[in-house]
């Protein structure tokens, strides 16, 4: 079993914490590095959509996880990113800036859609956002002019300084790349004072606001950078498809990404990517499973649609922390053994703020 002895209040904000968590990161990092070399072309491909995805699930997080604002349209925050890179690049925009716009478009819009957070929360939020996400979707969908509407667009591969990215590996290099920037960006952001507010924030707002967070500010914060996220992911979604249509950002790929992070563990860096990995690999299980269903099950229209529901609600009734909380607790059982106690993790009593006010 680990103990750590903190000698210095730097080790508190170290982003690992101890000589093992370097070393498992640095494998994992040389292991994706090493994947191109390793894997075949359509398994490389499915590795660059787990990227894509994660870099969404850290918006998403960020904002469901960490400050507690409930989002059913997300996926027009992919579309807006997506869409806007397509056009700028399209016009012959060289890729960084493209993407910078992607993203500032994204976050532009995620601040406007983060105002009703002010005044609502809860299922009303949800409410709003899924409204959002409908507008969103109708509206590329009409403006032909830009969007190519219902039709969709064709999007170029990404080009820096005269260098075309048309290669499944030059283009899962620079994935790799956004998102581990991506990954840096929001572990710090979370170390810093804003973070902070934003966990307080999600904990209790009475109590956040009565040590002087401006609530106003830190919500309509936390849209925008869970937008811009987004934004970037979506810039790099419409350069993997090659081609982008309003239907492919709908109120089905919201339910996807909330799905995602709930199934990696709310509140959970790590679960970002867990839930990613899950939502790119479970497609993939089902075929296989196909083959050994018999034809009358195997063969049945939504299939997927019925296991991912009962996979979701098996985590929401036995495992609400997800994925990652999973491994929290084999990773503790295996350093406490056989000093394991069984009732280590038993779930506490969670009072309603009626139940506290009694």
């Amino acid at each position: 079993m680990r103990f750590i002895f903190k000698t210095d209040y730097d080790q508190d904000i170290r982003l690992a914490k101890h000589e093992g968590a370097r070393f498992w990161y640095s494998a994992l990092v040389v292991a994706l590095l090493l994947a191109p070399w390793v894997l075949p072309e359509y398994w490389l491909a499915q590795l660059t959509f787990v990227l894509i995805y994660s870099i969404a699930g850290l918006g998403l997080m960020l904002l469901a996880g960490f400050t507690g604002l409930f989002s059913l349209g997300h996926a027009a925050f992919l579309g807006v990113g997506a869409y806007t890179e397509a056009v700028l690049t399209n016009a012959g925009v060289p890729f960084p800036i493209a993407i910078v716009g992607a993203a500032s478009l994204s976050a532009a819009v995620g601040w406007v859609v983060g105002l009703p957070a002010l005044r609502v929360r809860g299922i009303y939020l949800g409410m709003a956002t899924l409204a959002f996400g409908f507008i969103v979707e109708e509206g590329l969908a009409r403006w032909d002019s830009v969007t190519g509407g219902n039709s969709g667009l064709q999007v170029k591969a990404p080009s820096i300084s005269g260098w075309a990215l048309s290669t499944a590996t030059e283009f899962y290099a620079l994935c790799l790349l956004i998102t581990i920037l991506a990954t840096l960006g929001v572990l710090n952001l979370l170390r810093s004072p804003t973070g902070r507010a934003f966990v307080a924030i999600r904990d209790s707002e009475v109590s956040a606001q009565s040590m002087g967070i401006h609530l106003a500010h830190y919500k309509t914060l936390s849209f925008a950078l869970s937008a811009a996220l987004a934004g970037i992911a979506g810039a790099l979604y419409a350069h993997k498809l090659q081609f982008i249509s309003p239907d492919q950002f709908s109120i089905l790929q919201s339910i996807d990404l909330l799905l995602m992070i709930v199934i990696g563990g709310l509140g959970s860096v790590h679960g970002a990517f867990l839930g990613a990995t899950f939502l790119i690999a479970m497609p993939q299980v089902i075929a296989i499973l196909k083959d050994y269903l018999p034809a009358s099950i195997g063969q049945a229209p939504g299939l997927q649609s019925v296991i991912y529901g009962a996979v979701l609600v098996s985590f929401v009734l036995f495992e609400p922390m997800g994925l990652h909380g999973r491994w929290l607790k084999v990773r503790t059982y295996l350093q406490s053994f056989p000093f394991y106690r069984k009732g280590m993790f038993k779930r506490q009593k969670s009072f309603q703020k009626s139940d506290r006010l009694r």
